[in-house]
């Protein structure tokens, strides 16, 4: 199983041989097997890569994030066709009755609610109560937008009540960063799965390339604000981005089995894909886990 998260953050030559992934230095040369890793992240823009190891790296799925000047995500790689019945996965997808995209959609509302609560409650804050009602009012599709308004009370909480998610301080910078992570996952398992990205349930937002993405990952954002709360940054460098990378390693709970993230966001998808498919929304496996 694909555990590893490698990190390049300096200049390097990053090849391929004999099914290792080699970075070469000027001080050193490292090795890491290409089975054992799941995530690469080029994390300078004084990296090179041959398009050798481009190839193998697309064959076995690992997920590729590209950062920018400023080190930050600006893109991914991703493979023009995930599985070999890619196609009919497509025409599956476009089928998909709109009552159980709709139901599907409710639980996942549902399941992050939960789990906001939960994490207010974990710290102590009176606002997980006005949660739980928002879970008890939750109508079919969140007709009544229980999600917008759970959102407001859920981040006032943590970070005060002139806290805004569009505000350029380094809360938001460590909050987009660790978002972008997890996302950039469940893109992969979206790709390998075969299906289009850009088709969501809720988000479809015309411009936006991960609309699916963005709707499963949504019960998984609050482990990531759970880092963002106790690194309490004044500043978003280094350190703050290795916390957020260290989540991908975080071992977490699915079908009351330990697993690590990357593992868990495997089995997560491919649950929501077999509750699309089949209409069944108890075969949607949550992933579980504290703060």
């Amino acid at each position: 199983m694909s555990w590893r998260v490698v990190v390049v953050s300096s200049n390097a030559k990053v090849d391929y041989k004999l099914e290792y992934l080699v970075v070469r230095t000027v001080d050193e040369v490292k090795r890491v097997h290409l089975s054992e890793v799941g995530v690469l992240m080029l994390e300078s823009t004084a990296i090179s890569l041959t398009t050798y190891l481009l190839c193998e790296l697309v064959r076995r799925k690992i997920k590729v994030i590209v950062c920018d000047h400023q080190r930050n995500p600006c893109g991914e790689l991703v493979p023009s066709c995930g599985c070999h019945d890619g196609s009919a996965k497509i025409r599956q997808q476009l089928q998909w009755d709109k009552g159980i995209r709709e139901s599907v959609w409710t639980e996942i509302v549902r399941e992050k609610l939960s789990r906001q609560k939960g994490h207010l409650a974990h710290r102590g804050l009176p606002q997980a109560r006005l949660l739980g009602e928002y879970i008890g009012q939750l109508q079919y599709n969140d007709s009544t937008n229980r999600e917008g308004h759970g959102a407001k009370v859920y981040f006032n909480a943590l970070f005060g009540q002139d806290f805004t998610r569009t505000a350029d301080i380094p809360i938001n910078a460590m909050l987009n960063y660790g978002y972008s992570l997890v996302m950039s996952v469940i893109n992969r398992e979206i790709a390998a799965a075969g299906y289009l990205n850009q088709l969501g349930l809720a988000h479809s937002n015309t411009y936006n390339p991960f609309n699916l993405a963005c709707d499963f990952m949504e019960p998984l954002r609050p482990l990531v604000d759970g880092v963002v709360v106790d690194t309490a940054p004044d500043r978003f460098e280094k350190e703050e981005k290795i916390a957020l990378l260290q989540l991908l390693n975080r071992e977490v709970r699915v079908d009351g089995k330990r697993q690590y993230l990357l593992y868990a966001l495997h089995l997560y998808c491919a649950s929501l894909f077999r509750a699309l498919q089949g209409g069944d929304v108890s075969e949607i496996t949550w992933v579980e886990y504290e703060w």
